[in-house]
């Protein structure tokens, strides 16, 4: 009897081990579809600033998409950026601006790509992208933008070179 229980043990023992086996095997095959899908996205999520003598300049990677999205800071906040060169202004999603705590200011209407909608203007005390920063800029808050990306748009990226060359583009300071 009690070698029947030992091999009922054992039994149990080797199926629990082959479970956790794929339950292991299948949370690193997830978590390497999740790596790789968010670089598919955004391969600059780590931004490094190389000087180059005087200059300050980062490179971008267009990402899958033929897009610039970019790991940056809003008044120290992490945010994504989307680069827009059509966007007048910092074009920030409202809930996101309510993570943040920025205030909304004066109330208008704007024509965007998703449709007329209601925006706010704000203020920023600092925008960055790697060692690359503006402080004091005015942003727009957007109430029919979804998700977290911020559309960096032309009051930021005026005040550098920009440069695109095949699949990148260099910020230069």
């Amino acid at each position: 009897m009690s070698n029947k229980n030992q091999r009922d043990f054992i039994s149990r023992a080797g199926i629990t081990m082959t479970v956790i086996a794929w339950l292991i095997f299948l949370a690193i095959l997830f978590g390497l579809f999740d790596y790789f899908s968010s670089q598919r996205y955004n391969p600059n999520q780590n931004v490094a600033t190389a000087i180059n003598g005087l200059q300050k300049e980062i490179s971008l990677q267009r990402n899958a998409y033929g897009h610039y999205v970019a790991g940056g800071t809003i008044n120290g906040y992490d945010v994504t950026f989307l680069l827009d060169t059509g966007a007048s202004d910092v074009a920030i999603p409202e809930s996101l601006a309510n993570k943040i705590g920025l205030s909304k200011g004066y109330r208008f209407y704007v024509k965007t790509a998703n449709g007329n909608t209601v925006a706010y203007q704000t203020h920023l005390d600092s925008v960055a992208i790697g060692d690359i920063k503006r402080y004091d800029l005015n942003a727009t808050i957007l109430t029919n933008m979804t998700g977290d990306e911020v559309l960096l748009g032309m009051n930021f990226l005026k005040h550098f070179e920009i440069i695109q060359k095949g699949q990148s583009l260099t910020i230069r300071q």
